[in-house]
């Protein structure tokens, strides 16, 4: 298991070709805490922004993501006009709420199932100096559905 701060700036290979293809910025997420792929930054003019759909990644490895074909690889507007997925970028550091109306804290990181393609926790923060005081907070993921506005995040939690 790995948070998504050690997956982003990732450099994304070709298992096919050995081939440099870019570098991870972003992750894609269903409201279920499912992994539906990353966002990556090309390499020249051409290859720019792609997105890597999860199935297509052999490996999320120590020094890179390994992924089959570089032609499985999708332009980036499909993925970005899709209302259906969530970019962690829109997440990171709202405000995290229970069903119940208690607030938990900002959305740091989350941790990643590299096997399981899904999301098993969630890294909380209540600000620099409580972090230093009292530490992160992981919440562990319920699976059930997120609820998401421009303001908050709503979770169940198990």
């Amino acid at each position: 298991m790995r948070t998504f701060s050690t997956l982003k700036g990732m450099p994304v290979y070709c298992n096919k070709s050995a081939t440099l293809l870019g570098y991870v910025t972003d992750l894609y997420l269903s409201p279920q805490g499912q992994i539906f792929g990353l966002l990556m930054e090309g390499k020249g003019l051409i290859n720019r922004d792609k997105f890597v759909p999860f199935e297509v990644v052999d490996a999320l490895g120590e020094n890179g993501v390994m992924v089959k074909d570089r032609n499985s690889l999708q332009p980036v507007h499909a993925i970005k006009t899709n209302q259906q997925y969530i970019p962690y970028d829109d997440l990171h550091f709202k405000s995290v709420l229970t069903r119940e109306g208690e607030k938990l804290g900002l959305l740091e990181d989350v941790y990643i199932s590299e096997k399981m393609g899904t999301i098993e926790a969630y890294e909380l923060t209540d600000g620099f100096f409580a972090d230093i005081t009292e530490g992160k907070k992981v919440v562990k993921a319920s699976g059930e559905p997120l609820t998401i506005s421009k303001d908050a995040i709503v979770m169940d939690f198990s």
